[in-house]
């Protein structure tokens, strides 16, 4: 997509569909036509280095409200997560339209959650009450140094033609700043600390299941990422398989993700494998922390399996450079949601 306008059309339907590096289209909620309650809307910011790391969100589904910090410690392979819902929701929570500005702000009497702009940067602030039980959860992070391309995906779904799937993911944002667990102080320090933001608005089908993976950090000293996913709509026009070399996109095509199983029941902590229909994206993935979570309440469920470790391989970018990774760090997922 390279032209700017309007997500919807009077139908509540996609005007365009496809990819994009900068959010181009204007979302509206109001311009939605589907039921209110199946509207999504949602920001999740992961922080991490090789040692540990801090994911957020916030996200209005519409019949519910969910705010949900996690705490990841990967030299121990262990993984705190807490998770407040609200009900009824339907957009109260005022999310902005767009990631290019407007602050989130969210109080009550147990946790303040904050995603903000500064010059240059956002902010991330927490405080979260009894955390794990006995213990409170604090964190002030800043991002910095975002590129100016990211991957951006307008895509609809074949069963309903007012369902959409509109995102932005930002890779490699420096992240420096403070977390406060216990009676420990962490430090992300910029040269090795990066932020992934995974922005979501959207009208979606009751089931789905995704993959996705992400990875940020330094190659031989310029900054070097990538996004890989599916199963987030008909991606028939267009994948969200892109790698980010110096803060600049390189379009992938199709990437497999290869989850071992045993007696077919997933082994998410057995090495994986990616390939791609291009062979610019091939990679081993040695796990070491499944952060899993499964919720099942009347007819909404969701199993959930984000899976950090270290990939070892290579990425061609578009003018043929070859990029050999080894050893890094990031995550793949698998989710499947009734919702």
């Amino acid at each position: 997509m390279t032209e700017a306008g309007h997500l919807l059309n009077d139908k509540g339907e996609l005007v365009q569909s496809g990819y994009a590096k900068q959010l181009l289209l204007t979302y509206d909620r109001k311009a939605i036509k589907a039921q209110a309650w199946r509207i999504k809307e949602w920001d999740y910011y992961l922080v991490c280095n090789d040692d540990f790391g801090v994911a957020l969100t916030i996200a209005d589904n519409s019949y519910m409200a969910l705010l949900s910090v996690s705490f990841l410690d990967f030299k121990r392979a262990s993984y705190r997560t807490t998770s407040i819902m609200k009900p009824l929701t339907f957009g109260k929570l005022n999310l902005p339209s767009t990631s290019k500005e407007g602050d989130i702000v969210y109080e009550d009497k147990r946790i303040k959650l904050s995603f903000s702009h500064i010059k240059n940067g956002r902010k991330l602030c927490c405080h979260m009450k009894n955390f794990d039980g006995k213990t409170d959860f604090a964190c002030d992070i800043d991002l910095i140094n975002e590129a100016k391309d990211s991957i951006v995906m307008a895509i609809p779904f074949k069963e309903d033609r007012q369902a959409f799937y509109y995102n932005q993911k930002i890779n490699g944002m420096r992240a420096k700043g403070s977390v406060n667990y216990g009676q420990t102080e962490y430090q992300f320090q910029k040269k090795n600390s990066f932020a992934t933001l995974d922005w979501g608005r959207g009208v979606w089908t009751y089931k789905n299941t995704w993959y996705w993976g992400s990875a940020s950090g330094v190659v031989e000293g310029k900054t070097f990422g990538f996004n890989i996913g599916y199963g987030f709509g008909d991606t028939s026009l267009a994948s969200e398989n892109m790698l980010f070399y110096d803060g600049v996109a390189h379009k992938l095509e199709e990437v497999t993700f290869h989850i071992p199983q045993n007696n077919g029941i997933f082994d998410y902590l057995s090495p994986w494998r990616f390939t791609s229909s291009d062979g610019r994206f091939e990679m081993d993935f040695i796990p070491i922390l499944d952060r899993k979570d499964h919720t099942s309440v009347i007819v909404i469920s969701s199993d959930q399996h984000q899976v950090f470790g270290h990939f070892t391989g290579k990425a061609v970018l578009d003018d043929g450079t070859t990029i050999v990774l080894k050893d890094f760090f990031g995550f793949a997922e698998r989710v499947e949601n009734k919702w």
